[in-house]
């Protein structure tokens, strides 16, 4: 393993009673890159998010990240790492405003607990912080908004501001653009890319037109394994992936 990779797993593989979702995968993930993990549905993407971000744990195989071993880990553990996770279904607290929810998660980073009757010294230190996270994911003029009125797509880009909050070195989204029309695709599209520019970005997404516009490198798996890898142009003309693709109904 080299420098330049950040994230890598080996062998990964999970078998549920004699069934393989995910089998013998090699993956290596390159510091600073945005790297997608695509294929047909049931070719194992989902498992094998929640493998290398330890919500399930291999039946075999070696995750390693930053050179350590993290194979054993839990999520929280590589967490504090630098290794974040934003999750598929929006994660956000509906009855608190924008504010308070990236406020709570600056809180949680630097381990204390969300008092509302904290001096204000201390509110206003965070306050600071969570108004420029705000402002990296294009929601200042929604920070008195509560979460439950925010539409879908300004939901997603508040649950990447309370990721941002944590300080990830690498951030692991699960489906961002899933359930959202063009207009909000386009938004987290652009955010995406933006914070990519100093971070590394690996995510699981369907939308194949996303994919190609912010991937550096993209994965195919197919049946649990991987099936090609390389730039979008490389694997949209593969062969294997078109059959893969047409074969699961999709164009």
């Amino acid at each position: 393993m080299t420098d330049s990779v950040i994230l890598s797993a080996r062998d990964l593989t999970k078998e549920f009673k004699g069934f393989f979702a995910v089998e013998g995968v090699d993956l290596s993930v390159k510091r600073g890159t945005i790297h997608a993990l695509i294929g047909p549905n049931g070719a194992g993407k989902t498992t094998c998010f929640n493998l290398l971000t330890k919500f399930l744990p291999p039946t075999r195989g070696v995750i390693t990240y930053k050179g350590e071993d993290i194979t054993a880990m839990s999520p929280a553990d590589i967490a504090r790492l630098g290794l974040v996770r934003s999750f598929q279904i929006s994660a956000v607290f509906p009855n608190l405003t924008a504010m308070e929810n990236v406020r709570i998660a600056l809180q949680r980073k630097r381990g204390d607990s969300y008092d509302f009757w904290r001096s204000e010294k201390v509110l206003a230190d965070y306050d600071e912080r969570a108004h420029e996270l705000l402002a990296d994911v294009g929601l200042t003029s929604f920070a008195d908004t509560f979460a439950g009125e925010l539409s879908y797509g300004r939901k997603r880009a508040l649950e990447i501001a309370t990721t941002l909050a944590l300080d990830p070195e690498m951030l692991l989204l699960d489906e961002p653009m899933a359930g959202m029309g063009q207009e909000d695709i386009d938004r987290i599209a652009a955010l995406i890319k933006r914070i990519a520019a100093n971070r590394t970005v690996l995510m699981v997404e369907h939308n194949l037109s996303v994919v190609a516009s912010l991937s550096d490198t993209i994965t195919v798996l197919a049946r649990g394994k991987v099936l090609a890898e390389g730039d979008y142009e490389t694997v949209s003309k593969d062969p294997r992936v078109v059959e893969a693709y047409i074969g699961a109904g999709h164009a």
